[in-house]
């Protein structure tokens, strides 16, 4: 019995995180939370403008002055919507007669130094 447990306690058997793993995790997790901030309302403002062009869509207005009239009341009330303009949405119908309105645009978010994080938002009414 006091070779076991003078096994259990032998440094060799000991488990735990170096201090090299510990500055790698620290700084792993530390810049992947900087780039997850930065990214976190690009990508918020995506989800608005989906919900807001599924909204409009779902009303189903006669012509595209009054979709482009619909996204602009939007944007004065929902704030985050900043990226794309009425101006910028691509409207058309299907084949069931039912408007289909488009949207995209490039958003560059500036991550450190001169290094820029690229994100191609794409998208249309359901």
């Amino acid at each position: 019995m006091p070779i076991q447990h003078r096994l259990r306690t032998s440094p060799r058997h000991q488990r735990g995180i170096t201090l090299f793993g510990l500055l790698f995790w620290g700084a792993f997790i530390a810049v992947t939370a900087v780039v997850g901030l930065k990214v976190f309302p690009t990508v918020l403002e995506y989800y608005t403008v989906q919900r807001v062009v599924d909204r409009i869509a779902a009303s189903n207005p006669a012509t595209v002055p009054a979709v482009r009239q619909d996204f602009d009341k939007a944007t004065q009330v929902e704030y985050s919507i900043q990226s794309v303009k009425s101006s910028d949405l691509v409207i058309s119908k299907d084949n069931n007669d039912k408007v289909v309105i488009e949207f995209a645009w490039d958003k560059e978010v500036d991550l450190f130094g001169p290094v820029y994080l690229l994100i191609k938002y794409r998208g249309k009414s359901r």
